[in-house]
């Protein structure tokens, strides 16, 4: 301890000496930073892990019978009030999803003005095809598709799985009678939802199109390279 002491006395009294110190201490805590993020991002976290585990009982409970999920996208933010009782399988898959962050980095792939965005194909390749094929039954048709209002795409009956759109207009006379079932309507953030960038528009195209191969093979790196600027939901989060 003596000698410490003395150590300590003599970086004082040298101010090149003390600035040595303070810089093999910085540099000591950088290393220890690098090194404890590298271990976070090497070992994939609990929620990455459930999400290839499509069957796990976490993707069954139920959803509140109301709650408000936001969206923190590229343009701002996003509110969606969802309702249970509109289309109770619907609400439980999407409020799920959004608990285990699959619509985190989520890009708006799909943005045709004043008609619909789309949405719900995971950027990572593994956890995309994990769901694919994940369908639910469908609901019964209680609301109509009025603009704001949030529902699940699907090319067959019975045939819903991850992939969601917004109204982006009163689509009630074309999409009532398929029908396309809300569970949820965009409660803030409409005007966002209006500024997204739409240059690609059709993009990839919806599930009916049959052009979705490429970016459930490539994720969020080849949708980018062929479409860039799209905007894209950087997280998804249930408010308390």
């Amino acid at each position: 301890h003596a000698a410490s002491a003395a150590t300590q006395t003599m970086v004082g009294r040298n101010p090149r000496m003390r600035f040595r110190v303070d810089n093999i201490r910085n540099r000591m805590r950088t290393i220890a930073f690098v090194g404890l993020l590298g271990t976070v991002l090497a070992v994939p976290g609990q929620r990455d892990r459930l999400l290839l585990q499509p069957d796990a009982p976490a993707f069954t409970q139920p959803a509140p019978d109301e709650c408000v999920v936001r969206f923190d996208t590229t343009r701002g933010v996003v509110d969606i009030r969802v309702t249970r009782k509109w289309a109770p399988r619907g609400a439980d898959r999407f409020v799920n999803l959004v608990r285990h962050g699959y619509y985190d980095d989520n890009r708006f792939f799909r943005v045709t003005k004043d008609k619909w965005v789309q949405f719900g194909v995971s950027g990572e390749p593994a956890v995309a095809q994990a769901w694919r094929n994940r369908t639910f039954p469908d609901d019964p048709f209680t609301q109509s598709n009025v603009r704001g209002t949030v529902a699940f795409a699907f090319a067959v009956p019975n045939g819903r799985t991850t992939q969601v759109f917004i109204n982006m207009q009163d689509n009630s006379v074309t999409h009532d009678k398929e029908p396309f079932t809300p569970f949820g309507l965009v409660i803030a953030g409409m005007d966002v939802m209006d500024g997204l960038n739409a240059e690609h528009a059709e993009g990839p195209g919806g599930i009916r199109a049959g052009h979705q191969d490429a970016y459930f093979e490539g994720g969020n790196t080849c949708l980018d390279k062929q479409f860039p600027r799209l905007d894209y939901i950087k997280r998804a989060t249930i408010r308390p």
